[in-house]
Parts: C-alpha cells; structure tokens; sequence
C-alpha cells in the first residue's frame, strides 16, 4: 500500500464490513447511502478511506478491498457507549432532525467526540499527500476539519453533511455549538444536501463564530470558506441495467405471484430508525383498510426494516412498536392464506431490493425529516417501464429535486391515507408523465455529477 494519497475520504465507518464465512471473515461492501454514492467515484481514482471498522479494541492493519485502499481507525468499548451511541446517536442525531426525539446534552460524551474526531485527523494528516485533498464525511466528524488544518495546512479540505443542518432555534441549543461551527470553518467547501441547509450554517457562523460574509461565501481567520448546496445522487445507470436483468426481473414477477396476483403492490424501505416514520405510514395503511377505501383483495403492504442502532434505548422501543402495529394490523384484517402487511426486518441483497422496486406499484417514502433518502431515487432509478407511483415526504432533500413525485406531509396521518389512495389508483398515463419527468431529474444529477461538482469546488 502506498505510503500517501491523493485523495482522503474520511467517515465514521469505512465502506466495508466484517462478516463471517464458514470458519473463516471475509471484508464486503457495506449497504448504506454514503458507501454506494462513493465508491462509483473512489474506484475510478486512486484513493484511501479512513473509517472505524465496526469492532472494539485495536484497528485492523490496512488493507485492499475492490480497489479501495482502506485504513481502519480504532474505537474502545467506552468510546462506542460515549462517542457514537451518546454524543452521535442521542444528542445530534435527533437535533439534528429537527428534534423529533429529545436531544440528550450530557457532558461526558463530549470529550470522547474530541479525542475521537482528533485521532481521525491525525491519521488523515498522516496519511495525505503533499498538497493532497481531504474530504471529511457527516456529523460524526465536524471537528475533523480545524483539526486537519492545524496539522496539515497545505492541503485541501471539504465537508460534506448527508443528513440536515437544523435552524437557528434548534442548533443554538447545543452547548457545544461554537467548538463544532469552528471545526466546520476549517474546511474550504461545506457542502449539504439542500439550500436550506447551507444558508442554516451561514447564518449560525456569523451569529456564533465570528466568521463575516454572506450565505455563499464566509471569512473566517483569514480564509474563504464556501458554504454550498450538493445533493447527493445514486449510479442512476447501474441501477437501471440491473433493474433489466433476467434474474431481477423474474424475482420482481415471483413477488407479484406470492403476494397476490391483481393486488397492488405497496413497498416502504427503511432503516428502523424513528426519524422514518414507519409507525405512522401503518396508520394510515390501517386507515384505509379500516374505511374500507381499500381491501385485502386490491393491496398489501411490504415493509422492509433495515436493523439500526439497536443498543440505543429509543430504537429498540421503536421495534417493539413498530412490530406490535404490524401484528394487530394483520390480525385484524388477515385471513388464512393472505397477509395486509409483510414484514421484514433484515438487511436484503440489492439485488432483492431492486427486484422489490421492480414489482412495486406504489413507492412510500415518508420519513418525518431526513437528508436526501437514496431509497426514492433508487425506485425511480428501476422502474424502467415508467409506472409506478412514488409518495414522498416533502421534508426529505429528494422532494427537492423529485417534484413529479406524490408529495405528503409525513404527520398528518388523514394526508397520507388520501395519497396512498390516490397513489393505488392513478392512471397509467399519469403514472408515466409523472415518471418521466423524475427519470430526467435523476439524469440531471447523478452520482458522478455530485462528486465531481463538489470536488471541482475543492479544487479552486
């Protein structure tokens, strides 16, 4: 492995894991948004990922994994329970969704993400080249960037946030909000996923950090910092050639037999997380059972669950609640031999998800507030035949960019029953303008567009 690189990709977790097979552990590919927007890009340039590798104790040596130089950071038992699960999961997590949950301020869990955040740095500065670019990933890192820059001036430095960058009102309430705000200052681009964001950082820096300037340009002790909108994408054309394939397509058509020949076909993926709204997506599912606006006969509803966090208190209430819904819903409208909800609560192969996208008629994307959600592009990505009807909340980045699709307020519940109504039964010939109109936004920007606009702005 080459002692110094180019390009640094710095984020919580590397894009692998560590997984056993037989007697033996083998490193795969992570699922996750932040690993499959990057590796399209890194695999076409030389490049080193700087990531926790998922285990306690010493970090494994570095290592080589589909032509991704990666380099494992270490984290103790203790920094997992202080630096990940607290300061992380239950104190920025959840101001940063607008404070869906309660943010938890706990002074002990702030020391961790310091020194944390500086043995990051400290091996991105050991291991960029001379004059090299740096590019530090998402929340759990915001201090990474000043502290590059005290070690290693010479070189380029960018953050980029994939979740949301609150308001005023709500980061104003973290103790900590000028130490994180200069630790993003020490970036020369900080990019987000949507406008809103942006302008929610300049303005916190000159209200919080003494930095001067405007919404699109900061000075901060003697530098330009750029603050710019970069919503993150997906390789719009893998997804639409596998979506294409023959073993694809006949598991797409499999679904359709096992679930119900005639029946809609209702998908929601997501992570257990309750920033995602799943609780209240089977509300308004139950709703439109319970008015008899739709039967068992004309729909049924496929959830998937990602597993998440589950050593943090709030998720693991989630699930109990999640599952105690999907258990009276089913048992007070299933019959023998048919099911209203299917529910999974497991990682699935993408290949099993694109096929789920494939057999889908009606795409629900309703999380309360989050980032971007790749889930969405990824529908419109393989419906290659243009139907199919995507409901999205308007409080994710991708109602940005997807205005074709059926937008909802993901809290009113009353909403969200009439658009899944209204979804279930549109005509073809709308469900293909509509369509249309969100391929061409996934055509305007895709992966390699995102990173090559965020990495060109670097470079100036």
């Amino acid at each position: 492995m080459p002692k110094k690189s180019q390009l640094i990709i710095i984020s919580n977790r590397l894009p692998v894991a560590r997984v056993r097979r037989g007697s033996s552990y083998e490193w795969r590919t992570s699922p996750g948004g932040l690993v499959s927007a990057l590796t399209p890009v890194l695999t076409k340039r030389p490049s080193r990922w700087i990531g926790w590798a998922g285990t306690s104790g010493a970090a494994p040596e570095p290592f080589e994994h589909d032509g991704i130089l990666n380099h494992p950071v270490r984290l103790s038992r203790e920094e997992m329970e202080t630096y990940y699960e607290g300061f992380c999961n239950r104190t920025l997590w959840p101001l940063y969704h607008d404070a869906v949950r309660t943010p938890e301020y706990r002074r002990r869990w702030w020391r961790p993400y310091v020194e944390v955040n500086q043995r990051f740095a400290e091996a991105a500065a050991d291991n960029v080249a001379k004059r090299g670019t740096v590019w530090v990933h998402d929340y759990h890192l915001q201090l990474v960037p000043a502290m590059i820059r005290k070690l290693r001036p010479d070189v380029r430095i960018g953050f980029f946030l994939h979740i949301p960058f609150p308001p005023q009102e709500l980061f104003a309430q973290l103790p900590w909000r000028q130490p994180i705000l200069a630790g993003l200052l020490g970036a020369d681009v900080v990019g987000f996923q949507t406008r809103g964001g942006a302008q929610n950082f300049s303005r916190l820096c000159r209200r919080f950090a003494a930095a001067e300037g405007t919404r699109d340009e900061l000075h901060y002790e003697g530098r330009t910092i750029l603050p710019g909108a970069y919503p993150v994408s997906i390789d719009v054309d893998w997804y639409e050639e596998l979506a294409k394939t023959e073993s694809v397509q006949i598991r797409a058509e499999e679904f359709r037999k096992r679930l119900g020949a005639g029946r809609k076909i209702i998908l929601g993926v997501d992570r257990m997380d309750y920033t995602k709204g799943i609780d209240i997506r089977l509300h308004a599912y139950r709703g439109l059972l319970r008015t008899e606006r739709a039967s068992l006969e004309e729909c049924v509803l496929v959830q998937v669950a990602v597993p998440s966090r589950e050593r943090v208190e709030q998720y693991g209430d989630l699930k109990a609640r999640v599952e105690r819904l999907v258990g009276e819903i089913n048992g007070e409208f299933g019959e023998l031999g048919r099911t209203p909800i299917h529910y999974l609560h497991r990682n699935l192969p993408v290949e099993e998800l694109v096929a789920l996208y494939c057999a889908a008629d009606v795409m629900l994307v309703t999380p309360l507030r989050d980032g971007m959600n790749l889930v969405a592009k990824e529908y419109v990505a393989s419906r290659g035949d243009n139907t199919g009807v995507l409901v999205l909340s308007e409080f994710t980045g991708a109602a940005k960019e997807l205005q074709s699709a059926l937008l909802v307020n993901p809290h009113d519940i009353d909403g969200l029953e009439a658009a899944l109504y209204t979804a279930m039964h549109m005509p073809r010939r709308e469900q293909e303008d509509r369509m249309k109109s969100l391929h061409r936004a996934l055509r305007r920007n895709d992966v390699f567009h995102w990173a090559n606009r965020f990495l060109d702005a670097l470079a100036v």
